[in-house]
């Protein structure tokens, strides 16, 4: 064979190795970013997994954080209706012992006001008899030390029963008052108006509001 076919057929076989090269050396560089490509395919993917994990789980968090603070509010709402009931509870009960503290004093003065009242009907006729002697004492006796100690003794009861709350019903002069005032006759009197009591037979007397005993009176026709 010729030197110069020989050396081109050398050329030609050369030149299809570096082609083979090249294009081996091509398909490796598009292998090795094909990889590459891939590789950071699957660093986002894993990174876009994680921020999806996480906020996932931020979620979840809020959740059970909000669920938390709806626990606690219920849980503060039902101590703060239990406050209220037992506030409301403790109104009440102090409106009824303040009622039963009302009631007990009123009937405990009405009681000791029964009893005061018991009491000074019984000593009235005492007052009467006291009145009647004095009445019946002459002149010329009045002076004497004994006359003189009743009538201060006499006196003095006038003046207890008074600041007791115990004082003589008017009636001599007044209109005739059966609230007050017990007729057990009539009249004839031109001086007064009829109807008018004339003459009062026996004191009557209050104790502060009620009457304890009427005044036994004579009355105008």
């Amino acid at each position: 064979m010729p030197e110069d076919i020989k050396k081109e057929t050398i050329d030609s076989e050369t030149a299809e190795n570096k082609a083979e090269e090249i294009e081996i050396e091509g398909a490796d560089e598009e292998s090795t970013q094909a990889a590459e490509e891939a590789k950071d395919t699957d660093m986002n993917e894993t990174e876009s997994d994680d921020d999806a994990l996480a906020d996932a789980e931020a979620k979840a968090d809020d959740k059970s954080d909000e669920k938390k603070g709806l626990f606690k509010k219920k849980k503060k709402d039902k101590k703060d209706e239990q406050i209220e009931e037992l506030n409301d509870r403790l109104k009440r009960q102090m409106a009824e012992f303040e009622n039963f503290r009302k009631r007990s004093e009123k009937e405990k003065s009405q009681m000791f006001d029964m009893g005061a009242k018991t009491i000074v009907e019984k000593i009235l006729p005492v007052i009467d008899n006291f009145e009647r002697g004095l009445a019946a004492v002459p002149d010329d006796k009045k002076d004497d030390p004994f006359i003189t100690g009743m009538d201060k003794v006499y006196k003095q009861m006038l003046t207890e029963l008074d600041a007791a709350g115990v004082k003589p019903i008017e009636c001599v002069g007044q209109e005739f008052d059966p609230d007050f005032h017990n007729a057990v006759m009539q009249v004839e009197n031109d001086e007064l108006e009829s109807g008018t009591v004339a003459q009062e037979l026996q004191k009557g007397y209050m104790y502060k509001d009620s009457v304890v005993r009427h005044s036994m009176v004579s009355v105008v026709q």
